[in-house]
C-alpha cells in the first residue's frame, strides 16, 4: 500500500514530503505548492501530518475527479470529430442532431456561444470542461 510505502519511518501519518512522493505515486504528477498547502491546512493541528483515513479520503476524491475529468475528455473527443482540439459550430450541431434531434437549431446556437467564452468560433475542451462542471455546480 502506498501510505505504507511513503510512511517509511513507520510514524503512522504522512508528512508534507510523504505525501507528495505519494501522490507521484499514484497519479504520476507532482502535486503543486497550492495543493500540498491545501491538503496539509486542512489536517488536524494535533497530528503532525496526513492520517491514514485522511489520506484515503483524499485519494477516493482525486480518483473520483480523476474519473470526471477522464468522461468529460472522452465525451469532448466524441464530439471533436477531425482530432483538432476544440469544437466549432458544426461539431455542435453535429452532436446534437444525435443526442437531442428535436432540440431547435437556435437553441444549440445559443449553447454555442454560451459555451465558447472567449467568442473565437472554437470550443476548446477547457471551455467544455467549465460548461460541464458549471451546470453540475448549479444543480
Amino acid at each position: 500500500m502506498v501510505f505504507k510505502a511513503c510512511d517509511e519511518d513507520h510514524k503512522g501519518y504522512l508528512s508534507r514530503e510523504d505525501f507528495k512522493t505519494a501522490v507521484v505515486m499514484l497519479f504520476g504528477y507532482k502535486p503543486s505548492k497550492i495543493e500540498v498547502d491545501s491538503v496539509m491546512s486542512s489536517i488536524n493541528p494535533n497530528t503532525s501530518g496526513i492520517l491514514l483515513e485522511g489520506f484515503l479520503n483524499i485519494v477516493r476524491k482525486k480518483k473520483e475527479a480523476q474519473r470526471y475529468r477522464n468522461e468529460v475528455r472522452h465525451i469532448f473527443t466524441a464530439f471533436d470529430t477531425y482530432y483538432r482540439g476544440f469544437l466549432t459550430l458544426e461539431d455542435f450541431k453535429k452532436a446534437f442532431r444525435q443526442v437531442a434531434p428535436k432540440l431547435p437549431e437556435r437553441t444549440v446556437l445559443e449553447v454555442f456561444r454560451e459555451v465558447d467564452r472567449d467568442s473565437d468560433g472554437h470550443v476548446s475542451f477547457r471551455d467544455f470542461e467549465y460548461a460541464l462542471n458549471y451546470g453540475q455546480k448549479e444543480a
